[in-house]
């Protein structure tokens, strides 16, 4: 199983979620590897990774030159190895999680962590679970998808990143959410489990200012699977 987390300028947080990440794996029963996929940091985080690779055991450094969430993910994708991949973020990640994904190998291709099952304890703010929901309607509503959540902790099999993950044309915030609905388009069983979602910090990036790029995303992922 892979691990595969994009981080961007994360210096001053990288080691503390590291040691917390590697005590959330000691509970998984499987052989993990973790790639963080370094894009464009301006503060050290690479080559603090670099060092904290020396540390951890199969921690990897993928360094990329430019800023870019989405395509830090699928770069990470593409280099993975394990037979499923997880992806997660450098400060949202379960390792209950993971050890569940194991025990559903059987019956599903794709893994959500939705923070909308009804079983899900969502403790972000008012604001943030309203964003969610929203979300999910509009892609419910543009592209027919029936998933709950596409934006958050997920693992997939290394055949459906094989079959999907080239034709993603998403980069930033919507990498992630476009290869979940690929994957639903092309029949690939697709698991939703409930999670406890606690924010560590605040958010990055401010939430009203992702909308207009979200939406605009979200119609060019519409045209993209009309072609």
């Amino acid at each position: 199983m892979s691990v595969v987390i994009p981080v961007y300028n994360e210096a001053a947080f990288l080691g503390d979620a590291l040691d917390k990440l590697y005590r959330e794996l000691e509970g998984v029963d499987a052989t993990v590897d973790v790639i963080l996929a370094e894009n464009g940091s301006t503060d050290g985080t690479a080559e603090l990774g670099r060092r904290l690779a020396e540390q951890y055991p199969r921690l990897r450094v993928l360094e990329l030159p430019e800023p870019d969430y989405g395509g830090a993910m699928r770069e990470g994708f593409l280099i993975a190895t394990g037979d499923w991949v997880v992806s997660s973020d450098i400060d949202y990640f379960s390792g209950s999680f993971m050890s569940r994904v194991v025990a559903a190998a059987a019956e599903a291709d794709v893994v959500l962590a939705s923070k909308r099952d009804p079983e899900s304890d969502d403790r972000r703010s008012l604001v943030r679970r309203l964003a969610t929901w929203a979300f999910n309607k509009v892609l419910r509503f543009v592209l027919g998808s029936k998933v709950s959540d596409t934006h958050g902790i997920k693992a997939l099999r290394r055949e459906v990143i094989e079959d999907v993950a080239t034709d993603v044309i998403s980069r930033q915030d919507l990498f992630d959410t476009e290869l979940v609905i690929r994957a639903e388009r092309r029949g690939w069983r697709i698991r939703e489990l409930p999670i406890v979602v606690e924010e560590q910090r605040l958010a990055k990036s401010k939430l009203l200012s992702r909308v207009p790029r979200t939406l605009m995303g979200v119609w060019r992922i519409r045209r993209a699977l009309r072609s």
